[in-house]
């Protein structure tokens, strides 16, 4: 099953990391660890193959793709063996990453975004495209009307004035080019009911958003412990610090604001009430790509007994998201196969705010996904069996 994926953002570190790693992954250089689909549980045939996976996508910056490798080798993001490995890999995907278009009004930015859609599938002879939005965290928007009705929304994408954050145009111009969309950031995406209506009247999946790798992963295993154990969690407080691109543009109140939603809604979730407590982020530019989480929580047991817990996670954003991208991208495509439609909720096992009415806690989630890809199976969905297919 040749798939693309088309990634807004293609040029940052987790799109160039989830290339780069796919491409060592087909020739044999670097195993799968981290890409959850390759565990023995989850291996099926309903599913494309990572040699499968076809790469191309848009961004607002130029660097190159080999320069931006070269950047995350240095700083230890990716081993410097691989990022030269690849380069000829790196090259042709190039080919297929493109400026993002800027028409006149949203509604020709569209139609240029699916037009460059268009191509990429008719150029690879693709039988599916995932579009994945892996750019930096956009603000929350200010309501519009036309977010909840489709009618009202292609009509307002004519006029002059933006209706759309450029995460759900993108999802718009992506479902309406037939394409399933993604969002593995906290931005608005296909979060919209207009865009849910798209989705449904062109027979598509969607899901999101934010991306589950580090200190919200740890929570979900977490907060369920203290659910089950009847444990009352008082406050649960966390502080992250983060450098790279994604940690400078999480230093603006509004992108902060939007991330720092998304990693609570767990423990409301979870814990059935919310503690007292906050989530902070910082930037700290000398970390690069890398992140740090501090989280303190303290609890009562039995008698009133006060107790706590502390743990620390040290990570590398990119190293942690690009596997997921990969999965995600396979998971998509079998679901498009096998006729999906609307919010993907199977998905929940990878985001920190998953769409629809989903469980938060770690191990049901899996069990969800487990689910879904034995029923992609069961549909009669195949993949190619072998890595070197594809690019």
């Amino acid at each position: 099953m040749r798939t693309g994926v088309w990634l807004i953002g293609a040029r940052g570190s987790v799109a160039v990391t989830s290339m780069l790693g796919a491409s060592a992954v087909r020739a044999g250089l670097a195993e799968p660890t981290g890409c959850v689909l390759e565990s023995p549980e989850l291996r099926s045939d309903a599913l494309p193959a990572i040699g499968d996976l076809v790469f191309g996508g848009h961004d607002i910056s130029s660097i190159p793709l080999m320069k931006k490798a070269a950047a995350l080798a240095e700083a230890g993001i990716v081993p410097a063996r691989l990022a030269g490995a690849v380069q000829d890999a790196l090259l042709e995907i190039e080919q297929d990453v493109l400026p993002l278009p800027d028409g006149g009004t949203q509604a020709e930015a569209a139609d240029a975004i699916g037009a460059d859609l268009d191509r990429f599938r008719r150029r690879h002879q693709l039988d599916h495209v995932v579009v994945i939005n892996v750019s930096t965290t956009e603000p929350v928007p200010p309501p519009h009307p036309a977010h909840a009705d489709l009618d009202a929304l292609r009509d307002a994408l004519a006029g002059p004035e933006p209706v759309l954050p450029p995460s759900a145009l993108a999802a718009y111009a992506a479902l309406r080019a037939g394409c399933p969309y993604i969002d593995f950031t906290p931005s608005t995406g296909a979060r919209l009911p207009a865009l849910d209506a798209l989705a449904r009247e062109q027979g598509l999946p969607y899901g999101g958003h934010d991306g589950k790798t580090g200190e919200t992963l740890v929570k979900s295993v977490l907060a369920p412990m203290f659910a089950l154990r009847n444990l009352k969690v008082r406050t649960w407080s966390g502080l992250n610090l983060l450098g790279g691109g994604d940690g400078a543009n999480l230093a603006e109140p509004a992108a902060n604001a939007a991330k720092s939603a998304s990693k609570q809604r767990v423990l409301r979730e979870t814990l059935g009430y919310v503690p007292q407590g906050e989530t902070r982020i910082d930037f700290v530019e000398d970390l690069d790509d890398f992140k740090t989480a501090w989280d303190l929580i303290s609890f009562e047991g039995f008698l009133g007994t006060r107790m706590r817990m502390e743990f620390t996670w040290h990570g590398c954003d990119s190293a942690l998201a690009a596997p997921l991208v990969l999965d995600l991208a396979r998971l998509t495509a079998a679901a498009h196969r096998a006729g999906r439609t609307g919010p993907l909720t199977e998905l929940a096992f990878f985001f920190k705010d998953p769409l629809g009415e989903v469980p938060h806690a770690l191990p049901e989630q899996w069990r969800m996904l487990r689910a879904a890809v034995d029923a992609y199976g069961s549909q009669g969905t195949s993949r190619g069996t072998s890595q070197g297919t594809g690019r």
